[in-house]
């Protein structure tokens, strides 16, 4: 692909991605570099089964840059496709001013599986299969989960194999942890792009520009915090308290902080092709931060061999995602606190809204696009605001910004079989009683009591937290004492059982009697994965729960520690402890499964990969397994010994 300065464009940044899917309308997201049309062919083995131009009702485009356009295309057939058989789908771009027709073939080669001239897949009339990961780090030494996706993929010949949608369930993007080499790649593609840039405010540089040119451009963002009154009583409560900057990472150093930045991330993730915009200099001169570099960069490098894999399978099969705290910035509205502190100043409240709105437009807007119209419209006013300037205008994105933190609908569901249910675990905080310093609950009184009404009278459910509703009850206990000592930041604090009032109207959502009879839970976060058999106790109707952890695609735990909290929840919290009658999900018996591979009576497995669940016709699960990225992994098995 051409991408030298002043070059012609002859194909696409990124994508496309394969977003919701069902018989009436088929998503598609994909980058190009420019103002294109749109054909689509989609194929039942040699049957064509739709062959025409794409309406412009079907297409909302976005210009984000110069040479960046962002398309969101909703194919809607005339017929219902065909379920359970596999499809294959191909999509010609004719750039404006041309006549010329390309295929995927053409111009992205990497997309199409093996011996496929396509890429394509399969729309279940049930949820049996699903693949589910979060946390997905690229300069983590591990390989990367979403190849080992791709290779399910590809080897996927039985109907009953092939998976029926991707789940990401938080942390696609890391904005607040950013390596030094990917930040350099990422000012490349902005230059490349002409990602439109914008004005800063309350900060000691007052355009993003100047990103590039400041002192402090690599390691040392914290150090651009505006210096005033509140900005320092800001820095003594984050950095000197908990050794964290305002933006509560450990490596906020290169956190993004213009929408350029966060949109060009994106590309980098998802695609090979913005790396052809990346020079191979070293933009750092102290001898320390140039070893880091220099090690960072390794990591890099492997991570962008592997992205054709990882990039085919977003083409190939339905994905779905929702946010966690490190799409936005780590501890995201962990506390009352948090949000007074982040939210009232300008230049902390737009690096916000920048990751927001880069989530809306790269990972929210393709599970249920129907629900961001008025969003995409103030968002269509914002790029078209810069009139040819290369920069946003203010008073529109600060609007934006504001509607993005008021808005409701981030959840979603679909009407699987099972019935699938994604939480929105950030923006509905139930903020403490007791300590505005303490963490808030996960979801708050109002937004659980519409998840209970979604789900009752449901025979069977799969409901998405991205945080375990049942965790390690020895890391919670860890959560809860540095709570009361008021240091939640050091420990990352945020579980279901932190907060009371959440805690009890989850519980409580269990009990009731048209609660589904088969609840299973999909979730991320924790870096290590584990899987429960959850009940209600003494209720023999109640209902049979499943929590099933995957995490992360591309980030671990540290192994030693793992080992030894492993071993020390098993010990501080068997079945005769009186240790769990002090704990708020005591109603609930648990049984942990355990992993094949590990030493006896370990519970909790470490490496990098991919959930993998199957389910019944009832929606049961009859397999939890773990897939490793970079091959083997392990199955979770039911434990004849109750805990």
């Amino acid at each position: 692909m051409n991408l030298e300065p002043g070059g012609k464009s002859d194909g696409v940044l990124a994508g496309p991605v394969l977003r919701h899917s069902a018989p009436d309308a088929i998503v598609l997201w994909l980058v190009t570099m420019e103002r294109a049309s749109f054909t689509v062919r989609i194929f039942q083995g040699e049957d064509l089964l739709l062959d025409r131009p794409l309406e412009n009702s079907e297409i909302t485009r976005l210009w984000v840059g110069t040479r960046a356009w962002l398309n969101l295309l909703t194919i809607t057939p005339e017929t219902a496709l065909p379920q359970d058989t596999r499809l294959e789908y191909d999509l010609g771009l004719t750039a404006d001013g041309s006549e010329v027709c390309k295929w995927i073939r053409t111009w992205a080669p990497h997309l199409c599986p093996e011996g496929r001239e396509r890429p394509g897949f399969t729309l279940k009339s049930r949820l049996d299969r699903i693949l589910h990961g979060s946390c997905r780090r690229p300069h983590h030494p591990s390989p990367d989960g979403l190849v080992r996706v791709d290779e399910e993929l590809q080897k996927a010949k039985k109907l009953e194999d092939v998976p029926s949608l991707l789940l990401m369930t938080g942390d696609q993007v890391y904005a607040d942890d950013v390596a030094g080499p990917m930040l350099h790649a990422i000012q490349c593609v902005i230059h490349q792009l002409g990602l439109y840039q914008e004005v800063l405010e309350g900060a000691s540089l007052s355009h993003s520009k100047e990103l590039t040119s400041v002192a402090n451009a690599y390691y040392h963002r914290d150090e651009l915090l505006p210096e005033s009154e509140f900005n320092e009583d800001l820095t003594e409560r984050f950095f000197g308290g908990v050794r964290k900057p305002v933006f509560t990472t450990a490596n906020a150093g290169n956190h993004l902080i213009s929408f350029a930045e966060v949109m060009a991330m994106y590309l980098l993730v998802w695609s090979p092709e913005p790396w052809a915009c990346v020079t191979s200099a070293e933009p750092v001169d102290d001898p320390d931060e140039l070893a880091r570099y220099r090690k960072e960069q390794a990591a890099i490098n492997e991570f962008r061999k592997s992205l054709p894999q990882a990039a085919r399978a977003m083409a190939n099969v339905p994905v779905y995602m929702i946010f966690d705290d490190h799409d936005v910035t780590d501890d995201w509205n962990l506390s009352a606190l948090w949000e007074t502190t982040a939210y009232e100043h300008p230049f902390s409240r737009r690096i916000i809204g920048n990751a927001l709105l880069g989530y809306l437009l790269c990972q929210g807007w393709g599970n249920q696009p129907g629900n961001f119209g008025q969003l995409i419209e103030q968002c269509q006013r914002l790029f078209e605001s810069s009139n040819g300037q290369h920069e946003l205008d203010t008073a529109i994105q600060d609007d934006l910004i504001d509607q993005l933190f008021h808005f409701q609908h981030w959840h979603f569901s679909l009407p699987t079989s099972p019935r699938l249910v994604v939480l929105d675990t950030r923006t509905h905080r139930w903020r403490s009683e007791i300590r505005r310093s303490h963490p808030s609950g996960l979801m708050d009184w109002e937004s659980l009591t519409d998840f209970q009404h979604e789900i009752m009278g449901e025979d069977a459910v799969v409901v998405v937290s991205p945080a375990p509703m049942f965790g390690v009850k020895l890391i919670e206990m860890i959560q809860r004492v540095f709570t009361f000592f008021g240091k939640p930041l050091l420990v990352d604090a945020e579980n279901w059982m932190a907060h009371r009032g959440a805690a009890s109207v989850l519980l409580n959502i269990f009990g009731h009697p048209r609660t589904p009879r088969h609840f299973v839970i999909l979730s991320g976060d924790v870096h290590y994965s584990f899987a429960y058999d959850v009940r209600v106790r003494h209720k023999q109707n109640g209902p049979r729960v499943w929590q099933i952890t995957s995490s992360g695609i591309k980030n671990e735990f540290p192994n030693a520690l793992l080992e030894w909290l492993d071993r020390l929840n098993r010990w501080l919290f068997a079945p005769w402890s009186p240790l769990n009658w002090f704990t708020k999900r005591r109603r609930m018996w648990i049984s942990p499964r355990l992993p094949e591979g590990r030493e006896a009576g370990e519970r909790l497995w470490n490496g990098a990969g991919i959930g993998d669940v199957r389910l019944d016709d009832e929606g049961a699960p009859t397999a939890i397994r773990q897939l490793d990225a970079g091959g083997g992994g392990t199955i979770f098995k039911q434990r004849a010994k109750d805990d």
